[in-house]
């Protein structure tokens, strides 16, 4: 795989790594969801495509700016979290479903309370 985190020399942002894992982790229950509610599907690929590409762009960046696109990146996975908890109380799935997720979710959110505090 030749990604900017692969190169020879890069260093590993285990951020940005943790938050595709994450989304390979919601592909099976976004479809799931997507059976019952399209749109709500929608907002989980969007919120937790936000967590990737802000820790992306954001680890370009110096400064506030460097913090504001974390805070936004810890904000699109407070986001997908309470998305895959509505899916749960509408029934739609199981919390051993989405438990793996949330948990990724929170390893993230830890991660960002570290840069941002």
């Amino acid at each position: 795989m030749t990604t900017e985190t692969k190169r020879p020399g890069a260093h590993r942002f285990i951020a940005f790594e943790l938050a595709l894992q994450i989304i390979r982790c919601l592909r099976r229950i976004v479809g799931v969801i997507r059976q019952h509610d399209a749109k709500l599907a929608a907002q989980i690929v969007a919120a937790a495509s936000s967590v990737a590409s802000n820790l992306a762009e954001g680890n370009r960046r110096v400064g506030k700016d460097r913090l504001h696109f974390f805070r936004t990146a810890a904000g699109s996975a407070d986001e997908t979290q309470a998305h895959l908890q509505v899916a749960l109380a509408w029934g739609w799935v199981d919390g051993k479903d989405i438990d793996p997720a949330l948990g990724l979710l929170d390893q993230e959110l830890a991660i960002l309370y570290r840069l941002t505090h």
